[in-house]
């Protein structure tokens, strides 16, 4: 089977079977989603989704959780991984986006990878759920669902894996893809124990085919 069509019928899977694919994190607004997913950081969605509620109540939006106080931060995001520096990065973003850009979330990649918190995972996430923009954020799910499959060959890091998914995915897809990938991979094609008996990619899938089928 060439990329060509390992990527083709996977695509066209995920389009039959998973139409709709979105984040699972709970936001209302380009601010929310900035912490939700700063939070989210080797963490659950559930658990940021128990979060960020009272969170949102006491920090309604950029300019409020500008003036807050990081030990306050803090005690609202302590049930999460590593609270001490989420809550640096979160006031020290909020921060930033009132003196730098208006209280606004960037839609440019280089200008939101200057906000404390935000890698290019992060950035990609933002550019691909807010601005619809053709951009592939590529966390451990993403990584390796995209290694088992065959949709990345070689890619021994998350840039090298995005680089290789945003060349093969039609741009207009790149949205939709990673969310496909990311709920693929949290619940179908898990670390440990993948449902492959349960998972519709069997037929193309480098990683059934080699390690179960054989």
């Amino acid at each position: 089977m060439t990329k060509k069509e390992r990527y083709k019928k996977i695509i066209d899977w995920f389009s039959e079977n998973m139409p709709v694919a979105e984040t699972e994190l709970n936001y209302e607004s380009p601010y929310e989603l900035l912490v939700a997913v700063i939070l989210s950081a080797q963490c659950t969605d559930k658990r940021v989704n128990i979060i960020t509620p009272v969170f949102f109540e006491r920090f309604p939006d950029v300019r409020h959780l500008a003036e807050a106080e990081v030990s306050e931060v803090f005690d609202y995001i302590k049930t999460c991984s590593y609270p001490n520096n989420k809550a640096k990065h979160l006031v020290g973003a909020a921060k930033m986006l009132v003196e730098d850009f208006e209280g606004k979330i960037p839609s440019d990649i280089k200008e939101l990878q200057k906000l404390p918190g935000v890698g290019r995972k992060t950035a990609n996430v933002i550019l691909s759920v807010i601005f619809n923009k053709p951009a592939m954020a590529v966390d451990t799910h993403v990584f390796r669902v995209a290694e088992r499959t065959g949709l990345t060959v070689n890619a021994k890091t998350p840039l090298a894996a995005e680089r290789q998914l945003v060349k093969n995915i039609p741009p207009e897809l790149l949205p939709v893809a990673h969310h496909w990938l990311i709920l693929h991979g949290r619940y179908v094609c898990l670390a440990r124990k993948p449902k492959c008996d349960k998972c519709g990619l069997r037929d193309f899938c480098k990683y059934y085919r080699k390690e179960i089928s054989s």
